[in-house]
C-alpha cells in the first residue's frame, strides 16, 4: 500500500473559503506549513504485501516496553501508553526541551524543541485536541533490506481522528530525515491516521495564538463583560479596540475578549497580525468551546 501524497487527508496549503484564517473556525493545517516535497521516498521503502507484518511498532505501557506489527497499530490501548523515550536536560545541548501546559488535558505535555513547543500550543488552540501523545513510539522499518528506526514526534487524538506528527523547521529536513518520514506516513495510512510534517507556520500565526494563549485559562466574570462583547459582537466584526471600547470597563473587556478569542466564542482573522484594528466577529454557536471554570 503506498500513499500517493504525504499528510493524506491534510489540507496541505489550503486557505479558508471565507476569505482569511478566522480563529472561530480553523483547523490546525489551516495554521501550519506541512511539508508534502518528500514523498518520492516512499519508493525506496521495503512494501511488499507483507510490510505491515515485518515492520513493527514499540510502545511504553509503565515500564513495559511492547511490540506489535504495524498491522496492528490501531488496536493499541493509547489511554495507558507513556513516551517511548525520557526527555533530557543538559546545560551544554542545543534543542530546548521542556514541558507545555495544554487546557484539552489539564496537564503538561513533554517537546524536546522550541517547534515542538509551539506544535503543541497550536494544537490545544486548533486541532480539537483530545489527547497529545509525545514521542508515542519506535517505528522500526525497512529499506533496502536494512532495518531503520524512527520515533514521531507527537500523536493527536483529535475529535475528528488521529493525527501522527513530526516536526522539522523547514530547510532542515535531510534525507535520512525524508525517509522516515516517508515510513511513518505509511504506518499511519495503514491505521488509518492523517499524518503530516510541520515545517513551520503560516504569516503571523504563532504570534496571534500566543498572544491569544495569555488569557485561555479561567477567567471569572464577576461583572457579566463576555456577555455584552457578544451582544456587541453580534452587530457585525468590529475593530478589537473599538469592541472593547463599547463595553463598559475597556480595559477589563480586552481581557475577556482575548479569552473569548482563544475558546472561540468570538473569531479574528489569524493572517494579520492581532492589534485594535483587527476585525473580530460572533462565532457560530456550534464552533464554542465549554468556557472553564
Amino acid at each position: 500500500m503506498n500513499s500517493t501524497a504525504l499528510g493524506q487527508g491534510w489540507r496541505t496549503g489550503s486557505t479558508p473559503s471565507h476569505g482569511g484564517t478566522w480563529s472561530d473556525v480553523c483547523a490546525l493545517e489551516d495554521l501550519a506549513v506541512l511539508d508534502s516535497g518528500f514523498t518520492d521516498y516512499a519508493q525506496a521503502l521495503d512494501l511488499d504485501g507483507a510490510w505491515p507484518e515485518r515492520w513493527s511498532t514499540m510502545w511504553k505501557f509503565g515500564q513495559t516496553p511492547v511490540t506489535s506489527p504495524v498491522r496492528d497499530l490501531d488496536k493499541v490501548d493509547l489511554r495507558r501508553s507513556v513516551p517511548v523515550r525520557r526527555f533530557t536536560w543538559r546545560t551544554d545541548q542545543f534543542h530546548r526541551p521542556g514541558l507545555e501546559y495544554l487546557m484539552a488535558t489539564d496537564r503538561h505535555h513533554g517537546f524536546e524543541s522550541h517547534e515542538e513547543e509551539r506544535l503543541l500550543l497550536v494544537a490545544d488552540f486548533a486541532a480539537g485536541l483530545i489527547e497529545a501523545l509525545c514521542q508515542p513510539f519506535l517505528l522500526r522499518f525497512f529499506s533496502g533490506g536494512k532495518v531503520i528506526r524512527h520515533t514521531p514526534d507527537f500523536l493527536l487524538v483529535t475529535e475528528s481522528g488521529l493525527v501522527l506528527i513530526d516536526v522539522r523547521p523547514d530547510g532542515r529536513i535531510k534525507r535520512e530525515d525524508a525517509l522516515k518520514f516517508a515510513a511513518a506516513a505509511e504506518a499511519a495510512l495503514s491505521a488509518g491516521w492523517q499524518y503530516g510534517v510541520v515545517v513551520g507556520w503560516r504569516q503571523h500565526v504563532w504570534t496571534n495564538v500566543d498572544a491569544l494563549s495569555a488569557e485561555r485559562r479561567p477567567l471569572p466574570d464577576v461583572l457579566g463583560i463576555q456577555e455584552q462583547l457578544q451582544e456587541v459582537a453580534a452587530q457585525g466584526p468590529l475593530p478589537f479596540g473599538e469592541l472593547a471600547q463599547r463595553c463598559r470597563i475597556p480595559a477589563i473587556a480586552r481581557a475577556h475578549a482575548i479569552h473569548l478569542l482563544w475558546h472561540r466564542h468570538l473569531g479574528v482573522d489569524l493572517s494579520g497580525p492581532f492589534g485594535d484594528a483587527s476585525l473580530v466577529r460572533l462565532a457560530p454557536q456550534q464552533h464554542h468551546r465549554q468556557l472553564p471554570q
